[in-house]
């Protein structure tokens, strides 16, 4: 068999017309849509993009044992399965997290791979102006990463490398796939390979050539701003609809790119015995939901359900739809499937050919979310997100042998509190180091709450349902995958489970019970509160970082009337605060301060 797989990131299926978009130009997005069998019902698993990568290669779920990070050294790796089985496989790609610490032992499972440099903010050229002013934020001077020298310096790296890609070919994308096209021109006569072409694109920032933006020229309002935060969306309609264009500009670059592929194997008649998989590792949110980006709020639709096309030449289904569940995890085990290599018995992954050729479903429902945040299942039609029971979100370990963050090591700090656990049913005898998380890790998310949504009433996931039936149905198959995957305990507690047995409605609604009268109390005795305000204290407190917190709170409002608001306690912060440390307490609380 041979195997093209293209892996775009960040591609939000929404801004696609094979999936109901009608003003963002995609054409040969729907011709790849005739060609092959388009699913309706795929979804992430682990967020977002190397714990994604990590069950592209292991087929199975990263986000319930730990969060970004290296594959470790029990993991079995679909393209170093496919090499030791006889099969070629090389990557080619301009994926930076790739060449970082925390994605550093992935792409030399494959047998041979290229790389092309240059993406955000990628450390790549060097240029000390100390002139180079980054104008691409939507948020103004926004630090990115305190603390970490390459997160910190990324948009003034970014300025320096976008200045070096002169026209459209010259861009990493392009670059990209012309090396696909020169190892599909060499090695087409053969067989036994899988390529995979991985681009970067459409991931933030949404820097392109004019020839694609002024395909949306009468939407596109900012010249320069075509980074977005990862924080709430309060910019407007117009930044919204600014940002959307790009996004859009940037997705038929991917498309014009796409296109190059599939008219090579036209040229050369490839469809009758080489398998093409097109899919990306998450969405995007681009003002949905008052949001940006993917990673701080619940994963709604637009970043979890994700665009997935098959074509398998042995089914030979084209131009056709399918309902059935599928995962990132299913992509492994596809890929050992299509290439005759059997399955490990680690793997939780399923081969999706009986889907492609008859929608014969693989799973009842899937799992899928970030380290120490909500844990989500779908069956399909319901969406439920399952929150912490407790403000703190504890405990939340990283287990790991390798213990790695996106771009640094962790630190000395981190590694003193490190305990040894006992190995997990597929660390193959490993035992791990067991991490905390740091204090407070994700807290918010408890402010979510649990929430239910009934896609087929409501796809655009604007008006959770109260439904204790479901809930409790959904709630005890999350319990039994989280056992299939050999959760730890603390994963089964922090969200108010048991790990031994199913829960019961009685137990649930005394949960849904004790959470609104937690939410009820006053987080300090004698002051009055709004909303916006409770929420940021309660943030604020979990942070630690003042001393005597209530104390001081109440001596700083003695002098003032009225209720405490996210305003006065700005101003209270930037008393009781050092200076160097303000901005990121007051990113926080901006953050808490908002009502969902």
């Amino acid at each position: 068999m041979r195997t093209i797989f293209i892996l775009f990131d960040s591609l939000n299926r929404r801004f696609l017309p094979n999936y109901g978009c009608d003003w963002v130009q995609a054409p040969n997005f729907e011709r790849l849509g005739k060609r092959s069998v388009t699913f309706e019902n795929a979804y992430v698993g682990s967020m977002p993009c190397m714990p994604a990568r990590r069950e592209l290669h292991t087929g199975r779920y990263n986000f319930l044992h730990r969060s970004w990070g290296p594959l470790e050294p029990f993991d079995d790796s679909v393209p170093e399965l496919l090499r030791d089985g006889g099969v070629y496989t090389h990557l080619i790609s301009d994926h930076q997290h790739y060449w970082e610490d925390g994605g550093a032992t992935y792409h030399a499972r494959y047998s041979s791979w290229e790389i092309v440099r240059g993406q955000e903010g990628d450390p790549w050229k060097a240029d000390l102006d100390p002139a180079i002013t980054p104008t691409h934020h939507l948020v103004k001077n926004e630090g990115r990463g305190k603390g970490n020298y390459h997160m910190a310096r990324m948009p003034v790296q970014d300025m320096i490398n976008r200045a070096k890609f002169k026209t459209a070919d010259d861009l990493p994308q392009s670059q990209v796939f012309s090396r696909g096209l020169e190892f599909l021109q060499t090695n087409r006569k053969y067989d036994n390979w899988m390529l995979q072409i991985e681009s970067f694109d459409p991931h933030e920032p949404f820097f392109t050539k004019d020839e694609f933006r002024e395909l949306y020229r009468d939407k596109i309002t900012d010249g320069d701003t075509d980074w977005p935060p990862y924080a709430p969306c309060t910019e407007g309609e117009d930044a919204v609809r600014d940002m959307r264009a790009k996004y859009a500009a940037m997705v038929s670059m991917c498309d014009r790119n796409l296109g190059r592929v599939l008219d090579f194997m036209d040229a050369h008649d490839m469809w009758k015995d080489t398998a093409l998989i097109v899919t990306t590792d998450h969405g995007y949110l681009l003002g949905e939901h008052d949001w940006w980006a993917k990673n701080v709020m619940p994963l709604y639709n637009e970043v979890a359900n994700i665009p997935l096309f098959i074509w398998d030449p042995r089914v030979g289904q084209a131009g056709q739809r399918r309902r059935s569940l599928a995962q990132n995890i299913d992509v492994a085990a596809t890929l050992l499937e299509l290439n005759g290599i059997e399955l490990p018995p680690d793997m939780q992954g399923r081969p999706l050919k009986g889907v492609v050729e008859r929608d014969e479903p693989v799973h009842d429902c899937v799992l899928f979310g970030n380290h120490g945040s909500h844990v989500n299942i779908t069956d399909g039609r319901y969406v439920y997100f399952r929150a912490p029971i407790e403000r703190e979100n504890a405990p939340i370990y990283e287990y790991t042998v390798m213990p790695m963050h996106m771009n640094t090591l962790f630190s000395p700090e981190e590694l003193r509190c490190a305990e040894l656990a006992e190995a997990f049913s597929f660390t193959k005898g490993v035992r791990l180091l067991r991490i905390p998380a740091p204090a407070g890790k994700l807290a918010p998310v408890y402010r979510f709450g649990s929430r239910l949504y009934d896609l087929t009433k409501d796809p655009g996931q604007l008006a959770p349902i109260e439904d204790p039936e479901t809930e409790l149905r959904l709630l005890n198959a999350m319990r039994e995958q989280m056992l299939a995957n050999d959760a730890p305990a603390e994963q089964y507690s922090r969200i108010g489970i048991h790990q031994e047995r199913p829960m019961t409605m009685e137990e649930l609604l005394c949960q849904k019970k004790a959470a609104e009268a937690l939410d009820s109390l006053p987080p300090v005795e004698g002051l009055r509160w709004t909303k916006e305000a409770r929420e940021a204290y309660l943030a604020l407190a979990l942070l630690g970082s003042i001393e005597d917190l209530p104390i001081k709170l109440k001596a700083f409002m003695a002098g003032r009337e009225g209720d405490v608001t996210l305003e006065a306690l700005e101003k209270f912060v930037q008393g009781a605060v050092p200076e160097e440390k303000q901005g990121d307490v007051l990113k926080v609380l901006a953050l808490a301060g908002r009502l969902f």
